[in-house]
């Protein structure tokens, strides 16, 4: 097979704006065209809010300043966020909050936790970040989980103008994109006046602009995890991190932790608990157990099932037994977070709320969020023009997330032939996301690096080329045998570097940058259906959930 046979194959999947890859600096490339995949245009009648909100200092598309997330004069103004409140009438003390933080699984934790509360028939809001889709995704309120409706959204923000913009005027204009959603999101939870609000932190959690919560308002606090992610942003360490995130710990209201953490994480967390005279309660004490028991098909998706022992005996007294619990969310680490949400479930329950055994199983059970260990549909793939193939897509970003998505293929397709779609933001952990799947062994036949625009915007995006660059450090590192085409001087000797290595018994993975993921899909698929045979095959999609909003949004296009 010729590696170039297959791109000027693929050459022209869109006209009339053809797309014409070619190697040209160690590099494929996209001429005479733009991008096939693009995020999702947001509806008409928020234009004007969107126009707005695009006009704030958003560091989700700039990246955090040093030091922004710790409780030092280098952090975030927490003072404006409160003075932002006060204007606002103090949404915040209008509800029970459960505030959530952690490096990874906080996310998922709060969609587990928030469909276990409706399930008991509770008025739930939930706030997170990022969205995949549409802005809307941050905030969902009432008996569902579905987004705020554009019209719910746009009314609020016309209610909400005046006051912003005496606010933004106060604030010589350095209220943030993310400030103004947060404001936003809690002042409509207080006029719908739910239940409770399920309140993702969005970086660290001493300064971030959810942490104006109060004690009296806050149920409890919840840590899912701490990792390496935005080190310099969180004051440069392990130790640092845990304890910017241990900031949103209240007095006298319970903890819980995911983890399992490294003994001297969990002491600084436990230590700042007991300052608080905070009773805490950990989902991988030795006393809980938490299995995953075979996979099987749910409403046409794959999901795992599962049995769950939450067992506690300090602090807090909290029992529960759920069998074959059938979770959509794969792989161990969502079951992890799953028996997190389940303990801050246990948790509230034990505080009074009326929580039972059955609806923290069906809670558990419907929770989906797109992105994290999503297949798509055969229609799906057909409509992306990848005929038989069976796509993934997840938004890992950290070696760790890329850890628990190599185990979770191998648990799921343990045979299957992979070929690896990544693209990613400038500021993660490039070559330690790398080594965890070339350490995976030899299943991925080709891996593309390509390129997604990070929130909307190009300044956060890694060059494709600098994606196989590192790469190729991971695989020299690890001794993997690749074949890439930084060194070829032309297209021929890139084919003939290919041919030459796929005569031998055990041919390298194939490596190559491409900047358009309509491209790199096309040719992933072809590549493995030739090198596969009649085997099982399947395009990983992932590095970022702004990958995963491109390949979404071409669908909807």
């Amino acid at each position: 097979m010729k590696i170039m046979g297959l791109l000027s194959r693929h050459a022209n999947f869109h006209p009339p704006q053809p797309l014409v890859p070619s190697i040209r600096d160690g590099a494929l490339r996209q001429v005479g065209s733009k991008r096939c995949f693009s995020t999702q245009s947001e509806d008409p009648e928020l234009n004007d809010f969107m126009e707005y909100m695009d006009s704030l200092k958003n560091y989700e598309k700039l990246g955090v300043p040093r030091g922004s997330g710790t409780d030092s004069e280098d952090g975030f103004d927490l003072g404006r966020m409160r003075r932002l409140m006060e204007r606002l009438g103090n949404p915040q003390s209008k509800f029970m909050a459960v505030h959530i933080a952690g490096t990874k699984g906080k996310g998922s934790t709060a969609a587990f936790l928030s469909n276990i509360l409706r399930a008991e028939g509770y008025s739930v809001g939930c706030y997170s970040s990022p969205h995949i889709q549409t802005i809307r995704e941050r905030i969902s309120l009432g008996g569902f989980s579905a987004p705020v409706s554009a019209k719910t959204l746009n009314c609020l923000f016309l209610q909400f103008k005046k006051t912003l913009d005496q606010a933004m005027e106060r604030e010589n204009g350095r209220i943030s994109h993310f400030e103004v959603l947060t404001a936003m999101a809690f002042t409509l939870f207080a006029q719908e006046r739910v239940d409770f609000a399920v309140i993702e932190a969005g970086l660290g959690g001493a300064r971030d602009a959810t942490n104006v919560i109060s004690s009296s308002g806050l149920a409890a606090s919840v840590i899912t995890s701490i990792g390496e992610e935005h080190l310099d942003a969180l004051g440069g360490s392990l130790e640092s991190i845990a304890i910017a995130k241990s900031g949103i710990i209240k007095h006298g209201c319970p903890l819980v932790l995911g983890g399992p953490f490294p003994p001297h994480i969990d002491r600084i967390l436990r230590d700042k608990a007991l300052s608080m005279s905070s009773p805490v309660v950990s989902a991988s004490d030795g006393g809980n157990r938490s299995t995953i028991k075979g996979l099987s098909m749910l409403n046409g998706r794959p999901c795992q099932s599962c049995d769950l022992l939450i067992q506690v005996e300090r602090d807090f007294k909290l029992f529960i037994e759920l069998l074959d619990v059938k979770l959509c969310m794969l792989g161990n680490h969502q079951l992890k977070n799953a028996a997190t949400a389940t303990c801050a479930a246990l948790c509230l329950r034990n505080l009074g709320w009326k929580i039972s055994d059955g609806s923290i199983r069906v809670g558990l059970e419907n929770t989906f969020l797109l992105g994290r260990s999503q297949f798509l549909t055969s229609r799906e793939t057909e409509a992306l023009g990848l005929h038989g193939a069976t796509v993934l897509l997840d938004g890992a970003h950290t070696k760790e997330s890329a850890n628990a998505l190599v185990n979770t293929i191998r648990m799921t397709f343990p045979e299957a032939s992979l070929a690896l779609l990544v693209a990613m933001a400038s500021d993660k952990d490039h070559i330690g996301f790398a080594r965890e799947f070339l350490s995976a062994g030899g299943r991925f036949r080709a891996v593309f690096l390509t390129e997604a625009d990070i929130a909307g915007g190009r300044s956060r995006t890694t060059p494709a080329s600098l994606l196989r660059d590192c790469w190729i450090q991971a695989s020299k590192e690890l001794g993997v045998r690749i074949v890439h085409n930084r060194a070829a001087e032309s297209e021929e000797d890139f084919e003939d570097q290919f041919d030459s290595s796929a005569s031998k018994a055990e041919c390298g993975t194939i490596l190559a940058a491409e900047s358009s993921l309509n491209v790199s899909m096309k040719i992933a698929n072809q590549i493995l259906r030739e090198r596969s045979g009649n085997g099982r095959s399947v395009i990983v999609v992932t590095g970022s959930l702004h990958i995963v909003s491109m390949v979404l949004a071409a669908l909807n296009s």
